[in-house]
């Protein structure tokens, strides 16, 4: 008789009982089925389909141009992968700025189109009508503060955000203001570690940095960052745990000059 491990899905209830229990959590970016199914057999906690996939994924230069059927279509790939990790699809440029009514319209899209668990948008006071209107359709919303890449044009840069005490207090204030509202969690990405430790102190929800210190409740990546797929990409924050450019590379040139010299395929290679 075989024994089957029953899979515990991890939900917005269970991020809550690890930050009471001091249990940091484990999140990655995925967009598409077969890295998002290695993903979550490793037993990552939550998986972000990103906006970053306007990046890693179609190559463009900032997360601005990526579409809300876009973010559907790499959501529900990764979603059919998935049997445990919490599944967040970030909702895109354009989809819930200064109208609340898009971003809950937006937002049910990707509810019902790739039976993601929950969706992330960017800013604090500037986006709670939006945050409000979402939540209030039973909607689970994750916040994003500090950096955030979809206003790139209004920084100008992607340096350290809220080193001055005037955007560190409006950080916290925004941080406050989003767990008021109802947010299940927060990213906050690239910041200092004092301030990152702060708000997780300060707040009952989780806090998942990404450049915001090891006194956060959890740590988020980009997939590609991680295992050195991209390489020109070098933040601080950024600790590679491959060279899988280099490894990719190897193995396509061996297949290559095997192929030019016939040796590929071989005798049992072929019917």
């Amino acid at each position: 008789m075989s024994v089957h491990k029953e899979i515990r899905k991890v939900t917005t209830h269970r991020l809550s009982e690890m930050k009471l229990r001091s249990e940091k959590i484990s999140m990655l970016t995925s967009y598409d089925y077969s890295m998002a199914k290695l993903v979550n057999e490793a037993g990552i906690d939550v998986i972000l389909v990103g906006d970053s996939a306007s990046n890693v994924m179609a190559g463009f230069e900032t997360t601005l141009p990526i579409t809300l059927d876009h973010m559907i279509y790499h959501g529900a790939s990764v979603v059919r992968a998935v049997n445990r990790a919490l599944v967040v699809v970030d909702l895109p440029f354009g989809t819930y700025q200064g109208n609340s009514r898009n971003a809950l319209n937006s937002a049910i899209r990707i509810m019902k189109e790739t039976a993601a668990d929950s969706v992330k948008l960017e800013g604090g006071a500037e986006v709670i009508d939006s945050v409000n209107r979402i939540l209030s359709a039973g909607i689970p919303v994750m916040g994003h503060l500090g950096l955030m890449p979809q206003s790139i044009h209004k920084f100008g840069t992607y340096t350290v955000r809220a080193k001055e005490e005037e955007e560190a207090e409006k950080l916290l204030s925004d941080a406050k203001l989003l767990e008021e509202a109802g947010c299940f969690a927060i990213v906050l990405e690239k910041i200092p570690a004092k301030l990152g430790a702060k708000v997780a102190k300060e707040l009952k929800i989780p806090v998942i940095g990404i450049g915001a210190g090891n006194g956060v409740d959890g740590q988020v990546l980009v997939i590609h960052d991680l295992l050195g797929i991209t390489q020109q990409f070098s933040p601080r924050f950024l600790r590679r745990y491959h060279n899988l450019a280099a490894e990719i590379k190897g193995a396509v040139g061996t297949y290559i000059s095997d192929v030019k010299s016939g040796e590929f395929p071989n005798e049992k290679e072929q019917y």
